[in-house]
């Protein structure tokens, strides 16, 4: 049977069978019903006392309590919705929430008598936790009595000597009955047997417990009837009402007219409950006027259960000492009753009364309502736990603090009822730290404080809140040109702080800045480790370098990425042969050098000029002399090309000189090129010389000899070579007009642009081209040098030349 009990300033109302029980008439339970539901509707809109339920003890498992979603004003479904919570003190609990109507439900069988001992009212506390929100009802269970025992006396018999000199009316204190129920099914009175001499009257203790005294109605005659039987009941006040039985056994006793007498009726002491065993708790005295052994005195405890009582007399001296130890939170007192008893079976009675003294040794405990070990970083003021804390001492010593450790971002915030709340301090970093361990330490205020910790763990699930980051913000590759297709030139690396998806990387090519770069043709990259590829073979010639961007984005909700920006060089391979600007070698009529005879030795002839497509040392050039009509006439140095005579020009050397020079780059393995130079040798630019169309391929060499009979011979026929000659010089002068003044056949135009000497020495790069003309009959001859044939070479080869050019007209006197 359930009761729900309303408590106000004044009491209690009752509800349900009591209210049935109270009914006279049908109008008038109507309305104490409307006056108990005004109270009930005034006392829950007020809030300021718990609601109380009531319950038999006994009662099984599953029996209906409450409907909670009604008690508490609530919204049908709201309890299941906010993951509502029964919570008791301790590890017991006694109720259950129906899990489909979340009625309030017995959990298990619930003894009174396991559950609160003599207490009455049995009113077991407890909390109903709602969450989203967070809010606490408080509510009361009592558990009311059944007459489930009955009484019970510490003994099958008693005995008692009584003198056959005792007055009527004399009372002899008996052991009384233990009724472990309480209110009305406790025990209420005694009776006994029916005989001549005794009655039986039932008292009240201090602490309202009744025990019996045997009232002497008439005297006894030892000699007529020297024992008696008689049997004691003891009754409760159940219905159907229970008892108990004792059988007393009187002995008569010879004369002894004085009992035993306690100093004091009642003694009061205190004891702590650590007092270790045999510690003396009191000393008790009474003192009996008789003589001999009528006047010796033995001590007794009245226990109603010797096994379980604690404490010990000394039967001489009347010393009581702790036998077992003490437990404030189970008994806070003892009430005791002490028997001295003389040699003639006279005795005294007197009461001691024993407080317990609490100290400090039950430690605080921890109960966990509800917990989340992960939590999402990045988000204030989280609730993580949801606890409450409990000691089961008393005063200072029940008193109880939280704390955690001041270094944890974390917040212990008190609420209702000893409960706390763990939440977080500010958002959290889960790249920071990933996890935390959380030791939550309850302490009393006892001496010595006492503490419980509990430890939990609580993890930091991960947010996409960090964009992937490179090893470097910009790399420089470096391939050689004419690389194989699909070459592994370098990896680009970035890391993600994230875990799990948001920390695996994807790698990409972005668009380039410069629309005209081939990229998609030039390099690829795998998405998954970063590693750049070329397509295809490069040219240095070509292309000498390039920027890609790379993209790096993680696989997140959004997606964060970033870029960094490689700068790949194509290193120069020596594949490109050094290209001869002058003179040229383009299978037309060879370009013929004059110098005079009179040039002395360092005299400028020409200048060979060529390019290397290479860059670096594959374009440093060397200039060498490989083959001459002559050797040790003419010289070529070897770094600018520069063809100059060794030594003075004299009469027997050949007119007609061909030189081969090899012009040769730095590069591994080193490339070549050669290029023919053909000289002639002039008495003076006045001479009506001017080679024949085939003198290149016609060349032979002079023979010293030849000269002298050459000379002779002119020297007999000199009439007749001043007439050649004339003949000739006038052929000259005319082909010349023609041919506009041109000595040679040069060819016009430039030379491809993207021959250049990339080493910038500047020393190889000018091209010259000479013209000279010849008037015969006018005494006067010029010798020009041109610019160069290139403009867009410069080098100090120009100035050079041009320096040279000067001297030479002022040498020879040129206009």
């Amino acid at each position: 049977m359930v009761e729900v009990v309303v408590r106000t300033g004044k009491g209690f109302f009752p509800l349900g069978s009591d209210i049935m029980e109270m009914a006279q008439t049908k109008v008038h339970r109507k309305k104490r019903q409307v006056a108990i539901l005004i109270i009930w509707m005034l006392l829950w809109e007020a809030g300021s006392e718990p609601i109380q339920y009531s319950v038999l003890e006994e009662s099984e498992s599953g029996t209906f309590v409450a409907n909670l979603t009604k008690d508490l004003g609530l919204r049908k479904g709201e309890m299941a919705a906010r993951g509502a919570q029964v919570v008791f003190k301790g590890n017991r609990q006694c109720l259950q929430l129906d899990p489909q109507t979340y009625d309030l439900l017995l959990n298990e069988k619930l003894d009174r008598e396991e559950l609160c001992g003599s207490t009455e009212p049995c009113v077991l506390p407890f909390q109903v936790l709602l969450e989203n929100p967070l809010q606490f009802f408080q509510a009361t269970l009592r558990v009311r009595d059944i007459n489930d025992h009955a009484p019970e006396f510490p003994a099958r018999e008693m005995l008692l000597k009584i003198s056959e000199i005792t007055t009527p009316g004399k009372l002899f204190p008996l052991k009384m009955a233990q009724d472990l129920d309480a209110g009305s099914n406790s025990l209420q009175s005694y009776t006994i047997s029916s005989n001549p001499h005794f009655h039986v009257l039932t008292r009240n203790r201090s602490d309202g417990r009744k025990f019996p005294e045997l009232v002497l109605d008439k005297a006894l005659d030892r000699e007529e009837q020297p024992e008696l039987r008689l049997t004691l009941t003891a009754l409760d006040g159940g219905s159907p009402t229970r008892s108990g039985t004792v059988e007393i056994q009187i002995l008569v006793l010879d004369i002894n007219d004085n009992a035993p007498e306690f100093a004091q009726e009642l003694y009061e002491t205190q004891i702590p409950e650590n007092s270790t065993l045999g510690s003396l708790i009191i000393t008790v005295s009474a003192r009996d006027l008789d003589a001999g052994p009528f006047g010796e005195v033995s001590y007794a405890l009245f226990q109603v259960d010797d096994v379980n009582q604690p404490f010990e007399i000394h039967a001489i001296t009347g010393e009581i000492r702790l036998r077992k130890t003490l437990d404030f939170e189970e008994f806070q007192s003892y009430h005791v009753d002490i028997e001295a008893t003389d040699g003639g079976g006279l005795s005294g009675k007197c009461s001691l009364v024993i407080k317990v003294l609490d100290v400090n040794d039950n430690t605080p405990q921890l109960t966990m309502s509800s917990f989340t070990s992960a939590i999402p970083e990045n988000l204030p003021e989280i609730i993580v736990a949801v606890f409450s804390v409990s000691d089961a001492d008393s005063g200072q010593n029940q008193q109880v603090i939280c704390s955690i450790d001041d270094n944890l971002p974390f917040l212990l915030r008190p609420s209702v009822e000893n409960f706390y709340t763990l939440v977080t301090n500010g958002a959290l970093d889960r790249e920071s730290q990933a996890e935390y361990n959380i030791t939550i330490t309850v302490s009393d205020l006892g001496t010595p404080r006492l503490k419980t910790q509990h430890n939990i763990t609580v993890t930091v699930s991960d947010v996409n809140d960090n964009a992937p980051a490179f090893s470097q913000t910009t790399y420089t590759l470096r391939v050689r040109e004419n690389n194989s297709p699909a070459l592994h030139i370098g990896t680009v690396s970035a890391t993600d702080r994230d875990a799990g998806a948001n920390a695996q990387v994807t790698y990409s090519l972005l668009r380039p800045r410069d629309p005209h770069l081939p990229l998609a043709s030039l390099v690829s990259i795998n998405a998954d480790n970063g590693q750049l590829f070329a397509l295809r073979s490069l040219d240095y010639e070509a292309l000498q370098a390039f920027e890609v961007r790379v993209g790096a984005a993680d696989r997140g909700s959004p997606a964060l990425s970033s870029q960094a920006l490689v700068r790949v060089l194509v290193l120069d391979d020596n594949d490109n042969a050094p290209f001869v600007l002058y003179p040229l070698q383009n299978g037309s009529a060879p370009c013929t050098e004059l110098v005079p005879r009179a040039a002395e030795a360092g005299y400028l002839v020409t200048k060979v000029v060529a390019v290397d497509g290479d860059s670096g040392q594959n374009a440093w050039l060397s200039f060498q002399l490989l083959k001459a009509t002559e050797p040790g006439l003419f010289g070529v140095w070897a770094h600018n090309g520069e063809v100059r005579t060794a030594r003075l020009l004299s009469e027997r050397d050949a007119v007609r000189h061909r030189l081969l020079v090899l012009v040769k780059d730095n590069g591994e393995p080193p490339l070549s090129a050669s290029v023919t130079l053909h000289v002639l040798l002039v008495d003076g630019f006045s001479q009506p010389y001017l080679p024949l169309p085939d003198v290149a391929a016609a060349e032979a060499r002079a023979d010293p000899l030849t000269v002298y009979l050459v000379i002779a011979l002119a020297s007999v026929s000199s009439l007749f070579l001043c007439s050649a000659l004339a003949f000739v010089a006038v052929r000259l002068c005319r082909r010349s007009g023609a041919a506009s003044g041109g000595g040679c056949a040069v060819p016009e135009g430039h030379f491809p642009g993207h021959l250049v000497d990339v080493s910038g020495a500047g020393t190889l790069s000018q091209g010259y081209q000479y013209e000279v003309c010849l008037a015969g009959g006018t005494g006067t001859s010029e010798f020009k040098f041109l610019k160069p044939i290139i403009p867009n070479f410069v080098g100090e080869g120009a100035g050079r030349a041009t320096e040279e050019n000067s001297n030479f007209r002022d040498h020879f006197g040129f206009s």
